[in-house]
């Protein structure tokens, strides 16, 4: 038997989301981010994008032509404030309710809320509890 180390924490590399109406979406994700504390990376004509995510419109270069499909996407929140300040935030700002904050059954102390974005992907923020803030890495034998 082989024990191999993984590294538990950034699973994704970078997720990208093809969308119809840049600007749209960029008024959205900006103020998202805003409430999250998360700075945005970088904007072009064709795309802009934060930490892991890239979104772009079809024609950019990397899209090659075709609009993403519906996602569901969880973003970190530091405590239940900031989950609630996504959900207003998303929501003034072209988003759709789809599960207003607070606690879900998942697990204890998960916090989170839900909007569609303008292309209608389902973006979440979570706050796990302070039982389940840290993942650490784990030996898996093989």
């Amino acid at each position: 038997m082989q024990t191999n180390e993984i590294h538990r924490g950034r699973l994704i590399d970078h997720i990208q989301l093809v969308v119809r109406d840049l600007p749209a979406s960029q008024r959205f994700y900006q103020a998202v981010f805003d409430a999250l504390e998360v700075p945005m990376g970088g904007t072009a004509d064709d795309y802009f994008w934060a930490d892991e995510l890239f979104v772009s419109t079809a024609d950019s270069v990397a899209a090659l032509g075709q609009l993403t499909g519906r996602h569901h996407l969880a973003f970190q929140a530091r405590d239940q404030a900031m989950v609630d300040a996504f959900h207003k935030a998303a929501l003034a700002n072209g988003g759709k309710d789809n599960g207003a904050p607070g606690f879900r059954d998942y697990h204890p102390g998960y916090y989170g809320a839900f909007v569609l974005d303008p292309d209608g992907n389902n973006i979440e923020a979570v706050f796990h509890g302070a039982a389940q803030r840290s993942a650490p890495s784990v030996k898996v034998t093989f």
